[in-house]
């Protein structure tokens, strides 16, 4: 049966409203990482496809009924995995729009409202971090292909200035790139530089201390010592310690050295916008690129990061395509990303910068580091943890006495269901770090995992004879 008419869509719709609301309502008391297992979700939706199709509504019926064992608590109070915000009620509502408007956003020309509101929020974002107004910002997928995006076009520059034309000449026979990064970057890192043909063991790797920031002096020492055209990766923000490379001290050293700076700010270039935290950030806008992905503080759905570089004619001599039926005007969303078609990824973050204002912006991440704080404070009075970071920021790591112990937490957290914290390793020991990432998160959100966490470490402790 063909279900292609008005009616099915309006139907399947309010089917997905309702089952939608539903999920949300159970975020407070369902437990945070689910109860199924991939091969049991495989058996829910698995099978051979059907002959003939299904009603629209009652396939948005069964997915929504089938999914929930296998569902995670993102959007909840209490999901403090990996660095993950839940979506802000405005960024998910806009989000809704965005698939229902069905919008090729990478031309001005073909849809310039949406491109429109993806160039209003990026100059909000420039100002928000004190960035250059005049800078190119493409919305990309996520923070991985921010930084792959700044760094193709930091390897294209790069070359420029010496005389190589990487889109006429290719990279065979071209001068040696030297990529420069930190001993405690994150894989992003590695995996852009990989995507661009440099190998692992093609990294200068730089020195850091205890905290996973770049030492100023080992990056001077580094760079004294080679020569040619220099790419420095900082960043802002370490996915453990969430500590920040001095920019101040670091840009300008490598800029002596003829580099191109890049800062992987995927979730702590948002400390720009808090004028209480912002002292982080100081000198970040000497770099001459950008990264950072506003799923992550901003808590916009998935799918939108951003590549922001100083120099937009630097973008567009690294990505602008060709094809005579394309229409172009100054700047297209394409002539600053690798891709031609996409959806409006930037009408979530208009949304959600136009729902919470500078003020609103600014309180959000007050709040993730002083839930950080707090949460910190509340793991160190128990007995037997260590928290191993300075909470500068919104990350907080943590330790018992073994490395077997430290994992059995971790393993026992999930299975008790409070709350959702992801393992790490630090300086060779195991350790679980909680991220504060979600404008969900409470006082007593963050009070109910610590009293979890308290009882799950008396758990293990065998009782004194």
């Amino acid at each position: 049966m063909d279900h292609s008419g008005s009616d099915d869509r309006t139907r399947a719709l309010d089917v997905a409203h309702l089952r939608a609301t539903e999920f949300l309502a159970t975020l407070d008391d369902r437990p945070v990482w689910p109860r199924a297992s991939l091969d049991e979700m495989l058996q829910a939706f698995g099978g051979p496809l059907r002959e003939e199709g299904l009603d629209p509504a009652l396939v948005v019926e069964e997915i929504a009924s089938r999914a929930d064992p296998g569902l995670v608590a993102i959007p909840g109070g209490r999901f403090f995995g990996f660095v993950i915000g839940g979506t802000h009620p405005a960024a998910l509502a806009a989000d809704w729009l965005v698939s229902a408007w069905d919008q090729n956003s990478g031309s001005a020309s073909l849809t310039p409202t949406t491109v429109a509101m993806e160039r209003v929020a990026g100059q909000w974002m420039l100002d928000l971090f004190g960035l250059p107004d005049s800078s190119s910002v493409g919305f990309v997928t996520g923070g991985q292909m921010a930084n792959f995006t700044c760094l193709a076009t930091a390897r294209s520059a790069v070359l420029a200035r010496a005389g190589w034309d990487l889109t006429e000449q290719g990279l065979r026979g071209s001068p040696a790139v030297r990529f420069v990064v930190g001993a405690d970057r994150h894989g992003s890192i590695d995996r852009a530089a990989r995507f661009l043909g440099f190998g692992t063991n093609e990294l200068i790797v730089v020195d850091s201390d205890d905290q996973g920031r770049m030492r100023p002096g080992a990056l001077r020492k580094t760079l004294d010592e080679t020569s040619g055209p220099l790419i420095v990766c900082l960043q802002a923000g370490e996915v453990h310690t969430g500590a920040f490379d001095d920019f101040a001290s670091l840009i300008p050293i490598a800029h002596e050295h003829g580099a191109w700076v890049h800062i992987d700010g995927a979730f702590g270039l948002w400390a720009a916008a808090s004028p209480s935290l912002q002292r982080l950030t100081t000198g970040v806008e000497l770099a001459d690129s950008w990264a950072t992905d506003a799923h992550k503080t901003l808590n916009v759905p998935y799918d939108c990061g951003m590549a922001i570089v100083r120099d937009p004619a630097d973008s567009i001599a690294a990505f602008r395509t060709g094809g005579d039926y394309l229409v172009y005007t100054s700047l297209d969303p394409w002539d600053v990303t690798p891709e031609l078609s996409r959806r409006a990824r930037g009408v979530p973050a208009w949304a959600a910068m136009r729902s919470l204002g500078r003020r609103g912006i600014a309180r959000l991440i007050d709040r993730l580091h002083e839930n950080a704080v707090s949460m910190a404070s509340g793991l160190a009075s128990i007995d037997g943890i260590r928290v191993l970071n300075e909470v500068d920021y919104t990350q907080v790591m943590f330790c018992l006495d073994s490395d077997e112990a430290t994992r059995a937490l971790g393993e026992a957290v999930l299975a008790e269901g409070t709350a959702a914290l992801t393992g790490a390793a630090w300086r060779g020991r195991a350790a679980l770090r909680c991220s504060m990432s979600s404008w969900a998160t409470t006082s007593d959100d963050v009070a109910r995992t610590v009293t979890a966490i308290r009882g799950l470490v008396a758990d293990q402790t065998p009782a004194a004879s």
